[in-house]
């Protein structure tokens, strides 16, 4: 049988880490939803937004990997729920518990995955765009008949779509968070219960 007191600290450790877990994927989702808000407002201001065309399955990922961000945080917010349960007189058994926390091991794997695909396809699209700037990957190109009239065509990568990746990198981290501490409390039942 379990001793009383490491039940406690078992249960008071689910509920600290669930809540930081919580806190924490909130905190990054609420920049996520910000840094899509904002591309996808920004985006439709720009006057040559037609061009960023390759940005695009990278955002759909990211949304993807936002909308399973939100599962996770539902996730942790049943954690801290099986933590007060634990320190209550209805105790879930260490099945349901695992159960749980592996739910939530695997919905952060998933988000990571999502988040991982949209990094990849924002940074393949990227590299494309710089490697078409001045003197870019490829060297300048140069349009137009001769004279005067010849310019410098490219596509320079703009601030709006640094911020994309650093929406992708937040709700990557998010789901990072989420893993490390499904993993922690995952090892603390098993070794405890």
């Amino acid at each position: 049988m379990t001793d009383e007191l490491e039940l406690q600290r078992l249960s008071g450790a689910l509920r600290r880490m669930g809540w930081i877990r919580f806190w924490a994927q909130v905190v990054l989702g609420v920049v996520v939803v910000g840094v899509l808000l904002f591309n996808n407002i920004g985006g439709r201001l720009a006057a040559n937004s037609a061009r960023a065309l390759g940005l695009g399955p990278g955002i759909s990922l990211t949304t993807l990997a936002f909308l399973v961000l939100l599962f996770s945080g539902w996730q942790s917010w049943l954690v801290v729920r099986c933590g007060r349960a634990l320190a209550s007189g209805v105790k879930p058994s260490r099945g349901e518990t695992g159960r749980l926390l592996k739910r939530g091991l695997l919905v952060d794997l998933g988000g990571l995955t999502l988040a991982s695909l949209g990094y990849q396809a924002m940074a393949g699209s990227l590299f494309v765009q710089a490697s078409q700037q001045v003197p870019g990957f490829f060297g300048a190109q140069i349009e137009g008949a001769g004279g005067a009239s010849r310019q410098v065509v490219g596509l320079p990568i703009t601030a709006i779509e640094m911020f994309t990746v650093l929406g992708n990198t937040q709700v990557l981290f998010a789901h990072l968070i989420g893993l490390m501490f499904s993993l922690w409390m995952l090892q603390r039942i098993y070794r405890v219960r």
